[in-house]
């Protein structure tokens, strides 16, 4: 930024003092010289310039401020990967500013020898070249060679730049006397006030170089995919004769012309002594597409390797005052602000559900696929794909709405998520105390009274028809692992009676889960509330942390455009449950994933858990799954061109026939395929066991106490959650006293709170019988001589 000089006392009559009175009468001197020779770089006829009286000339210029502010220019954002990859740029203008001394010497020396050689040597206005351009292009009959010195560029390209209005764009580019006269006055304040080389720097950033590229290091990255700093001459030369015309002599559009620009650069640095004629006329022969590697640079969302996270981003960011006081001004901060934001996503992860939901789900279906990644214990944001790509073609399934995002990120309403809202039950459940050995019989279906249910505020009052709750899983006897392995909607309506409705719904709320006050209805258990894939998924990733939840974090930092951090964001998590009640229902949602379940077929190589989701009549289906490591839910939600939710029964998704959807057949395969991919990338680790002593009926294999004292048997085994009893001495050959079994046997599995029966050691071992039964086999004489039977 450039600083104001003070403007000097004025006398008691309001007259400018003697100091300002020179100040101006130097400046109007300097534009008593050059008004015969503007002609040069005003196409206006000279006897125009003979009307303006010297008086006018004064005025003119005691009323222009003494120094032009110099903003700030604007600079591309960046958005990072976590591993540190660009995935998207955010601009208005192409431009990446960088220090004088990170541009090459070549290309210093070649823009000031095509543009004004003398710039060291003169100050605001270079007399001697201005005359000489009028000499040039009067000999040459056109435009050769410009007269404005690099200051004066600098200041009409500043003027441009900052200007609001379009009454301020036409003063900056009008080819006026005027404008002459008012950059040649805040020309003579920047060299006063800054250095050469601060000059230089700014007008080599500010430049328009063409194709989009705004300052040297745009362009050098644009046309040759290097940075400034590694410019060399024949790549120098091309761009010092861009900033003339840099649309006539765009190398990529007009190579012809680029390459006779080029060379007239190189002429005139062999001219001026820079290089030799010879090395000139070498490098001359180069043609101009050996030289070029032009990279584009993608601006936006929409062309991010992650769009739809992308565009969760700048949602985020765009509701975070950090940036700005209004909306208004954070987008600017964001597209102008040249920023660095460093993200959570994980493109390997984002590759994995990008394939996923893509090969299920094909953008012109009848449906919406989506999926997200969530990093327990931190809320990270690893992934978010859905089936219909970012885009205004609505007839290749295209859209800009986010459907994997909650709706203040995104837009959409989002979907019923079906029955993996039976968690917050079995959570509330399980942390009332409610053993999980409970069984409760559940027929196919049961209507059960208003009154039956609690909410906070005493008994829920319906409409007096209480509520009719069918199966499509059968009916029977279950208890807290079967009824969830087998997902029985009588009996999650049962369980619910047991706990009421104020716990489970404030535990959904606490987990990320919002449902609203006119949906707090008995059967919200049954997923009738909207919901996305990204909040669902920081929910089940609570269990996996051990009742630590935390909000979705797609950025952990933003710096400015000096690199400093203008704000970190450390992850946001607060226990909701005690690590207990989620080893629990860990420990019953890893049976939805193994023999039976109905994630069996999905399942990974590592230890993980799951629940399915279906709404009513299909129209849209859910798997919620998860390991230590990472949460991942999918979903396939029935979905017309026009935005009109329909049944998925019937649709043709992904090029396969659906006949009935449900969670585990049409949504799971896609979370399958994802985990899968990204298996190798986690780390075997198993969730932590329930504590018996601390969670009721949790299903616990004895531990093998064989050879242990009894004291110490009986504190593993009550560690376990069961209960001792003593079974009394059996023979045995280990030690008098020790544990010699239990019943049941080491293995088996039992509810915690059970009974496990231990006997101990008497530390001796009849000897086996004989083998004739008792039988002797002897012969002895009796007393009397006679012979007898042993």
């Amino acid at each position: 930024m450039s600083s104001r000089t003070p403007s000097p006392a004025r006398s008691p009559q309001g007259r400018p003092n003697a100091g300002r009175i020179a100040s101006h009468l130097a400046v109007m001197a300097a534009v008593a010289v050059v008004m015969g020779v503007l002609i040069a770089c005003l196409a206006i006829p000279f006897a125009g310039l003979v009307g303006v009286a010297a008086k006018d000339v004064s005025k003119g210029m005691v009323n222009l401020p003494e120094s032009l502010e110099a903003k700030d220019l604007s600079q591309k954002t960046r958005i990072y990967d976590v591993n540190g990859n660009l995935i998207a740029s955010l601009y208005d203008q192409n431009r990446i500013n960088v220090p004088l001394t990170s541009i090459s010497r070549p290309m210093v020396k070649a823009i000031v020898a095509i543009e004004d050689y003398r710039f060291y040597d003169h100050g605001a206005l270079d007399l001697k070249g201005t005359l000489r351009a009028f000499i040039t292009n009067q000999a040459n009959g056109g435009s050769v060679q410009g007269g404005s010195s690099i200051t004066q560029q600098m200041v009409k390209q500043t003027l441009l730049y900052q200007a609001e209005t379009d009454e301020e764009r036409k003063a900056a580019t009008e080819e006026t006397y005027a404008r002459k006269i008012r950059e040649l006055r805040y020309a003579i304040a920047f060299e006063k006030n800054h250095s050469k080389d601060w000059i230089l720097e700014r007008y080599l950033n500010i430049a328009y170089f063409g194709d989009g590229a705004f300052g040297v290091q745009a362009a050098a990255k644009h046309f040759f995919s290097k940075n400034a700093s590694k410019l060399n001459l024949l790549e120098s030369a091309t761009l010092a004769g861009l900033v003339k015309n840099p649309v006539g002599y765009d190398p990529v559009d007009n190579p012809e012309r680029a390459e006779s620009r080029r060379n007239v650069v190189l002429d005139r640095m062999a001219q001026l002594g820079i290089l030799t004629e010879k090395k000139a006329d070498r490098l001359k022969n180069t043609p101009i597409g050996d030289t070029l590697k032009v990279t584009s640079s993608p601006n936006g969302c929409q062309q991010s390797q992650a769009p739809f996270f992308c565009d969760y981003v700048v949602s985020w960011l765009l509701k975070d005052p950090v940036l700005g006081d209004t909306m208004k001004e954070r987008r600017r901060t964001l597209n102008n602000g040249g920023l660095t934001i460093r993200t959570t996503i994980d493109l390997d992860m984002q590759k994995a559900a990008d394939q996923a939901v893509s090969a299920h789900v094909f953008p012109t279906d009848q449906a919406i696929g989506g999926l997200a990644m969530v990093e327990p214990g931190t809320g990270d944001v690893r992934a978010l794909a859905q089936s219909r790509p970012m885009g205004k073609d609505k007839a290749a399934g295209q859209t800009y709405l986010n459907y994997v995002v909650p709706k203040k990120y995104g837009d959409a309403n989002g979907f019923q998520a079906g029955s993996t809202f039976k968690v917050f039950v079995l959570a509330s459940a399980i942390n009332q105390g409610i053993p999980l050995s409970t069984t409760i019989s559940s027929p196919e279906q049961m209507n059960i009274p208003d009154e039956d249910f609690e909410n906070c505020d005493g008994p829920y009052a319906g409409d007096g028809k209480g509520w009719t709750v069918s199966n499509s899983t059968g009916s029977g006897t279950f208890d807290l692992y079967s009824g969830t392995q087998n997902s029985v909607n009588t009996f999650f309506a049962q369980l619910e009676e047991q706990t009421g409705m104020c716990e489970p719904l404030q535990l959904a709320k606490d987990m990320g889960v919002k449902v609203p006050l006119a949906q707090k209805v008995p059967s919200w258990i049954l997923g009738v509330s909207d919901s996305n894939p990204l909040e669902l998924a920081q929910a089940y990733a609570t269990f996996a942390a051990r009742g630590l939840h935390c909000d979705p974090r797609p950025v952990t930092e933003v710096l400015d455009s000096q690199g400093q951090a203008l704000k970190d964001f450390s992850s946001q998590c607060e226990q909701v449950m005690p690590g207990a009640t989620a080893d629990a229902v860990n420990d019953i949602l890893r049976g939805v994933m193994e023999p039976g379940g109905f994630g069996q077929n999905i399942a990974i190589d590592k230890p993980s858990a799951g629940k399915t989701g279906t709404n009513q009549n299909n129209m849209s289906v859910w798997f919620a799954g998860y390991t230590p490591k990472i949460a991942t839910v999918a979903m396939v939600a029935g979905a017309n061109q026009l935005g009109e939710w329909v049944s998925l029964n019937g649709q043709y998704v992904g090029g396969s026939p659906i006949y009935e959807a449900f969670g585990s057949t049409v949504a799971g395969p896609i979370w399958g395929d994802a985990m899968s991919a990204i298996s190798a990338k986690l780390p075997y680790e198993d969730f932590q066991a329930p504590a018996g002593d601390e969670i009721a009926g949790v299903l616990t294999s004895v531990p093998d106490v064989t050879g242990q004292s009894v004291e110490a048997a009986t504190s593993t085994l009550e560690a376990a959650g069961f209960t001792v009893a003593d079974g009394g001495q059996v023979n045995s050959d280990l030690e008098q006293g020790l544990v010699a079994s239990t019943s049941p046997a080491a293995g088996i599995q039992l509810s915690s709170g059970d009974t496990v029966t231990l006997y101990t050691s008497t530390g001796y071992v009849p000897p086996p019988p004989s083998n004739d039964g008792g039988k002797g086999k002897g012969k002895g004489k009796g007393k009397g001589g006679g012979k007898g039977r042993g």
